[in-house]
């Protein structure tokens, strides 16, 4: 069966569309051509077509169950690779397993849960100073940006977080919109041209791998007893006969890996739950009364976190409704049949959480926020990937446990100091590497007494 295909411009086919709203572009492609779409985009002669795979079974098929047919060979995954390292985001093949491997143990429960209290110290941080600056106003996602950064930062440094903060402060932005148009762009010009693009981008490149090495570097000089238990510290430590450890370069990647995946991501569910609960003060009502019955007023810890139902409800439909990764892209190594479509080899394919958690198959009234679409009961009714903001299968992202620790003691904590009441009842969109607010999300405080 033919690959129904969007329609878009005779010259430019769906390039402005993309580069204007990817995110609305899909959508519309789901609802006006079905589960399997093309989409191409770009100039006679430099056109490029992604395959859109938007149905839950579809996205296990890439994701899980072909996930060794579908591989992170795209341009976006090449941008990220030369501007990031090649970390456990980007690698393949050996590199990943090896990588996987020496990485995991870091990353159970049990190992997570240790930095429960790193990430209650920096919320105090935060909610402490918006008391001294007797702030009543405050952008919930980019406050949420700042928290997961100088969180994830401790996590990964200990004590030299603050000069860390400040450079992925100012140079991630800068990286993540260079990979971003480049992904996007039909022909790329090379790196090493003198553009002012290239000149940022590689200024900001240039920083970030100093800080980074400058660290490591005085954290090997150091030995392991100099610098505590950060999970820097443990990557340098890590490793066995079989797969040896991580040198120099490779820890590099690593770290940078977890900053990048670490941060903006969970900021993401973080700032978008607690704006949706402002917009929503009958499930901020709720959330206030299993606080105030199950902390009585204490700080939490990862222990509490089952305690918290709704809670962790209320994070589930967040990232349904803004998932960090709207859109996640593979590239078929061989022609497979996906609902009855044959994806040819070699194509680019995109699977969307911002679709399929959308699509009105496996979710009622799907713009509505509804914390209770995530009761086990509901949850057990579903597909497995009506909702997959941490991906899925052999590549699902190996911190999504710390992405909810995190998320879930922040949330607590604001929530057991504040009401929180919407200014702005939407917020503009858009995507890079991760999903972006292009506007700001402002909130009313009001301290509970």
């Amino acid at each position: 069966m033919a690959i129904p295909e969007l329609t878009g411009l005779p010259l430019l086919g769906s390039l402005l569309d993309l580069r204007n709203d990817s995110l609305g572009t899909f959508l519309r492609a789901r609802r006006d051509h079905g589960d399997v779409v093309r989409i191409s985009a770009g100039p006679p002669g430099m056109r490029g077509t992604v395959h859109c795979v938007f149905s839950a079974e579809g996205a296990q098929q890439v994701l899980a169950g072909d996930a060794a047919n579908f591989r992170k060979d795209n341009a976006f995954y090449q941008e990220i690779r030369e501007s990031f390292g090649n970390g456990l985001l980007t690698s393949q093949d050996g590199d990943y397993l090896r990588q996987r491997r020496l990485v995991q143990p870091l990353f159970t429960r049990r190992s997570v849960d240790t930095y429960a209290a790193a990430v209650a110290a920096e919320v105090t941080r935060l909610t402490d100073g918006w008391r001294e600056r007797a702030e009543e106003t405050v952008d919930v996602v980019h406050e949420m940006t700042g928290l997961a950064l100088r969180a994830v930062a401790r996590i990964l440094f200990g004590t030299d977080v603050e000069e860390a903060v400040g450079i992925v402060e100012r140079c991630f932005p800068v990286l993540g919109a260079y990979v971003s148009s480049r992904g996007f762009a039909p022909r790329k010009l090379p790196r090493d041209w003198p553009t002012p693009g290239n000149r940022r981008a590689a200024a900001a490149h240039e920083e970030l791998y100093a800080v980074c090495d400058r660290i490591i570097a005085e954290r090997r000089a150091a030995g392991t007893d100099g610098a505590g238990q950060d999970l820097l510290t443990l990557l340098a430590a890590a490793g066995s006969d079989e797969d040896g450890g991580f040198d120099a370069t490779e820890l590099r990647e690593q770290v940078l890996v977890f900053l990048l995946a670490g941060h903006e991501t969970t900021a993401t569910s973080m700032g978008f739950a607690l704006h949706l609960l402002a917009r929503h003060p009958e499930e901020q009502k709720r959330a206030h009364e299993e606080l105030d019955r199950v902390l009585a007023g204490r700080t939490p810890d990862a222990a509490d976190l089952d305690a918290l139902p709704h809670l962790t409800r209320v994070l589930k439909e967040a990232m349904r409704l803004f998932p960090a990764a709207p859109a996640i892209g593979r590239r078929a190594v061989a022609a497979t049949e996906i609902g009855g479509h044959t994806i040819p080899a070699g194509a680019d394919v995109i699977v969307s959480p911002w679709v399929t958690h959308r699509h009105p198959r496996y979710w009622d009234d799907p713009e509505r926020f509804d914390p209770d679409r995530f009761t086990p009961e509901a949850e057990a009714a579903r597909p497995r990937y009506a909702w997959f903001p941490f991906g899925g299968g052999p590549r699902a992202c190996i911190g999504q446990h710390f992405s909810m620790l995190e998320s879930g003691i922040a949330l607590a904590m604001i929530l057991q100091s504040y009401e929180l009441e919407a200014i702005d009842t939407e917020v503009p969109l858009g995507s890079a590497i991760t999903l972006q607010a292009l506007g700001p999300a402002r909130c009313r405080l009001k301290a509970r007494t």
